[in-house]
């Protein structure tokens, strides 16, 4: 570039700078000093700071978009007052779940802070475990589509129907393994940035503990540590989480192959406490200045940030319904009750909580909700309510044990069927539509049912904790201020 050029966009680049600080209140002023001082220390000095590569991801979420301002307004103010600045990796994982509306969050916000074209940042999506410019008007690939659909259904049949169904726990996975890989491309990161609350780090910890143990990942896990903790298990889990469904001619490579560090040497920095101030005061930097726009389902983020509300709703009800004898309405009205007792005990302000319940319309006539959900799974998973159904039951799973149950529960007229069910589960000939019922039913194609069948039962798996548990020890705890978890 030439020296007019530079000069031009430092010009630019400091105009930025002035107007993200112009919504900085005093204590986010100061929190930024500590910020700048903190990744300083961590880089080894400023001698080393031009050479010093983060990491953030960025979803599109409400705290993702002021987090990343937050590091910008970091990066121009070092640019302003040293010789160099550290460098910015941020990165976005691509899945079915993703909303337009938080792709369209993350282009304004990469555009208001003149992220594009900086050459001292990157920004980065991984699709179906490639790694690629960003590019927020680009659909997610058939390949990824079907890939996190087949994904989410195998780990979600990892476990017996008497346990509650986590029908996420595939994102804690993708997430994980995301993370590892995306820190070791291209000569890799120095530091991944995160400011999640202790509480969040510890529920993604958990997740993703118990995530691993049903894709029979063996390692050490650390439920209830925080991510200072995560690089050093992913380290020794490696780089594959969905090796033991899968035969080595079907795995799916990271790529572009060759360009990712053997050895990563990438640590954590937490800066949550660098979050100061309450939520409703960071609005006019996300509303105005980054261009945030959020449905009244997202204005309040829940621990498990995977989870549409009215979908965990819809399958609390079902759950009720067809597994407990009891109706959908109950199931989804405790879902909601809890739901809220969480909200209010973590301030989320009452107009949030008000939207809420709103939104699940009539409880006393929920097939609106139902209908809802369903076109919600379909649409980005290709879930149907029979597919689901038989996800609740996990029939497949130690050998077929709660294949019989399922089928007097939901499938009569296939009890004749069973013996053949077996022999096709065990990869031995079956009639044709045996193995067509079997896909049709399941949303899985049978090579990888036998896989299912194949496994022993599930260990004791660590639960996260329940809410109920979460309010009795809030209740036993001094209090805190919890502006920062949202």
């Amino acid at each position: 570039m030439s020296t007019i050029h530079d000069q031009a966009m430092n010009y630019v680049y400091q105009q930025v700078l002035q107007r993200l600080l112009s919504f900085f209140s005093r204590a986010e002023r100061t929190a930024l000093q500590l910020l700048i001082q903190r990744l300083v220390v961590a880089a080894g000095g400023m001698d080393n700071i031009g050479h010093f590569k983060v990491l953030v991801n960025q979803s599109g979420s409400r705290d993702s978009c002021y987090t990343l301002a937050l590091l910008r307004a970091a990066q121009l103010s070092l640019a302003v007052r040293a010789p160099a600045t550290f460098q910015l990796r941020v990165a976005t994982l691509r899945w079915n779940g993703d909303s337009a509306m938080a792709l369209q969050n993350i282009h304004r916000s990469y555009a208001a802070l003149f992220l594009y074209d900086d050459p001292r940042v990157e920004l980065l999506m991984v699709d179906h475990r490639e790694v690629l410019p960003f590019d927020y008007q680009a659909p997610i690939c058939d390949g990824g589509r079907e890939a996190n659909r087949i994904n989410l259904l195998l780990i979600a049949h990892r476990r017996t129907f008497s346990e509650t169904l986590e029908l996420w726990d595939d994102a804690y996975l993708a997430t994980a393994e995301y993370y590892g890989q995306i820190a070791r491309w291209n000569n890799g990161v120095d530091a991944m940035i995160g400011a999640e609350s202790p509480r969040r780090q510890q529920h993604f910890m958990s997740g993703l503990s118990r995530a691993l143990q049903k894709a029979a990942i063996s390692g050490p896990l650390a439920s209830t540590a925080g991510f200072e903790v995560l690089f050093p298990l992913l380290d020794g889990l490696g780089g594959n989480f969905y090796r033991e469904f899968y035969a080595d001619e079907e795995q799916i490579t990271w790529r572009p192959e060759g360009q990712y560090e053997a050895c990563r040497r990438t640590g954590f920095v937490n800066i949550n406490d660098m979050i100061v101030g309450k939520l409703e005061e960071r609005w006019p930097l996300l509303t105005e200045f980054l261009g945030f726009q959020a449905d009244d389902l997202t204005l309040y983020q829940s621990d498990d940030e995977y989870a549409d509300p009215l979908v965990a709703a819809h399958l609390r009800g079902l759950q009720a319904q067809i597994i407990e004898g009891r109706t959908y309405e109950a199931g989804v009205s405790e879902h909601l009750q809890s739901t809220l007792l969480e909200m209010r005990r973590k301030q989320v302000p009452e107009p949030v909580c008000e939207q809420l319940l709103a939104s699940f319309g009539d409880l006393n006539d929920p097939e609106h909700l139902r209908a809802q959900s369903q076109a919600w799974l379909l649409a980005n998973f290709d879930l149907n309510e029979v597919q689901l159904t038989c996800l609740l039951f996990a029939p497949f799973i130690d050998h077929g044990a709660g294949l019989e149950q399922f089928l007097r529960h939901c499938h009569p007229g296939m009890l004749v069927a069973l013996p053949d069910l077996h022999r096709a589960m065990q990869g031995q000939h079956a009639p044709e539509q045996v193995l067509k019922w079997m896909t049709e039913v399941s949303g899985l194609p049978v090579s990888l049912i036998v896989r299912l069948y194949a496994m022993g039962p599930m260990p004791a798996v660590c639960a996260t904790p329940s809410l109920e548990d979460d309010l009795r020890a809030a209740a036993a705890a001094p209090d805190v201020d919890r502006s920062a978890e949202g």
